[in-house]
């Protein structure tokens, strides 16, 4: 028989940490935080080498952590050459902190399209004319292009670019930490096991 380690225990609710991060992050929400959806992603390349951004989420279900790109981006190409990844999260004002861990997956055409008819016009003409982390010659010829297109647009619609698209983090491990008094910080970590997850204590 294999002893546990020292703090750990199973759950076989699959919804138990994603109903954390919900409450942590509806937390941060009334505690009028600019943009709780905010979250660090970070990316590394077919060599190896690291590349780190904000990006925004959009969906947090049990299925995974959605978030939308250039799908010739950075850190498009770098998850193409290695769908491993990690995000976090952290809102200063609650002193609450969310790291995730997994890998990514493709979102459909359908979910793509959704998530494009909800943004603001404005973006969907930007997403258009521009090439995600390709060189620019300059800002006001990117502008230009931006404006050519909004008047052959008008009030019509902006086709969905084909490149444009969105991606699933599947997460392996939650860690969850809150701030503590003398940094004695308070972390839990849910690993993902066949049978549900795997919930350990974590020293700060």
């Amino acid at each position: 028989m294999v002893k546990a380690a020292a703090g750990t225990t199973a759950t076989r609710s699959a919804d138990e940490p994603l109903a954390l991060f919900r409450r942590w992050f509806a937390e941060a929400r009334r505690a009028g935080i600019e943009l709780p959806e905010a979250m660090a992603l970070a990316t590394a390349d077919a060599s190896g080498r690291p590349a780190v951004r904000m990006v925004l989420l959009k969906e947090a279900t049990p299925r995974g952590f959605v978030f939308f790109t250039d799908g010739r981006s950075r850190k498009a190409r770098d998850l193409d050459a290695n769908p491993r990844t990690a995000v976090a999260f952290y809102w200063h004002e609650t002193g609450k902190q969310v790291c995730v861990k997994g890998r990514v997956e493709e979102v459909d055409a359908a979910a793509a399209d959704a998530y494009w008819a909800t943004r603001p016009l404005g973006s969907r003409l930007a997403a258009s004319v521009s090439t995600q982390s390709a060189p620019l010659a300059s800002h006001a010829q990117l502008l230009a292009a931006w404006r050519r297109l909004e008047r052959q647009v008008g009030d019509g619609q902006v086709p969905r670019p084909p490149r444009w698209t969105g991606y699933r983090l599947l997460p392996g491990e939650i860690e969850f930490w809150r701030r503590g008094e003398f940094r004695l910080h308070h972390r839990i970590l849910y690993v993902r096991r066949r049978d549900g997850w795997r919930r350990t204590l974590l020293q700060p």
